[in-house]
């Protein structure tokens, strides 16, 4: 199933649970969406949130209203903007852009209804109790995007097979970074692989880092899922042509930017 297709799922069940908080209100219920990156950094998702809501017959100025809450790329402010959102109160709080923002919004309240996206595991992360049975006020979706970064490097292995010195783009800010690693060095030792770790979590990182790739004998790159990556795909597209690096990226929608 496409991402995209996760955050109109994410909707829909936003809309579902504020249903539940709002059955014997007359007032128009609020959702509050906490997100790790500004929305007009990824419209298309938002967008798709939008219309989650609008297939459960929730429709923004009409009978439903949004509060945005972004920390900007900073994992810092998650805490404030979600205890704002607690205190408005909020009928229903969608986080998105990672575990981190389930996170906030989980220790801001045990009330509140919480619908979370992740690209970890959300049950080693102490999101849920776990998939099938989240339990609490907790549920989400988990697209388990580190995970999957182990098969990411076994893939460049077979695309570029003589690329053995491989770049890992992470921000080792991020809560789900730190368990993936030891998986990826093991799946790249099993590939013959040379991991070389390149933290960014800044657009002058990522300007530096990519200016490097060549001094340092990285032969391709992984860019590992991070809301700040996925908000700035166009210029890390274009970083990867100029410097000429073969890439494999977490998500479709960086292949369809450089069509």
């Amino acid at each position: 199933m496409r991402r995209r297709n996760f955050i109109i799922l994410l909707g829909g069940m936003a809309a579902a649970w504020s249903l539940v908080v709002h059955a014997q209100q007359s007032a128009t219920p609020v959702v509050g969406y906490l997100s790790f990156t500004s929305p007009d950094e990824r419209p298309t998702l938002v967008a798709a949130f939008r219309q989650g809501l609008e297939q459960a017959g929730y429709v923004v100025g009409r009978n439903v209203a949004i509060e945005y809450r972004s920390a900007g790329g900073s994992y810092e402010r998650l805490p404030l903007l979600a205890a704002e959102l607690v205190n408005m109160p909020v009928a229903v709080i969608a986080a998105t852009g990672g575990e981190a923002s389930g996170r906030a919004a989980k220790a801001a309240t045990s009330q509140i209804p919480i619908v979370f996206t992740s690209g970890s595991d959300a049950v080693k992360g102490g999101l849920v109790a776990s998939l099938n049975r989240p339990g609490g006020n907790v549920t989400g979706v988990s697209l388990l995007g580190y995970e999957l970064d182990a098969k990411r490097l076994q893939l460049l292995r077979e695309l570029v097979p003589r690329a053995l010195t491989i770049g890992v783009l992470m921000n080792s800010k991020s809560p789900g970074i730190s368990p993936a690693l030891p998986v990826m060095k093991t799946a790249a030792d099993a590939n013959g692989q040379k991991l070389i770790i390149l933290d960014a979590g800044t657009d002058a990182d990522l300007e530096t880092i990519f200016a490097s790739l060549r001094s340092r004998g990285v032969e391709a790159l992984l860019v590992t899922t991070n809301p700040f990556y996925e908000g700035r795909r166009n210029n890390i597209v274009a970083l990867a042509k100029r410097h000429s690096v073969p890439v494999v990226y977490p998500w479709r929608e960086y292949a369809a930017v450089g069509v």
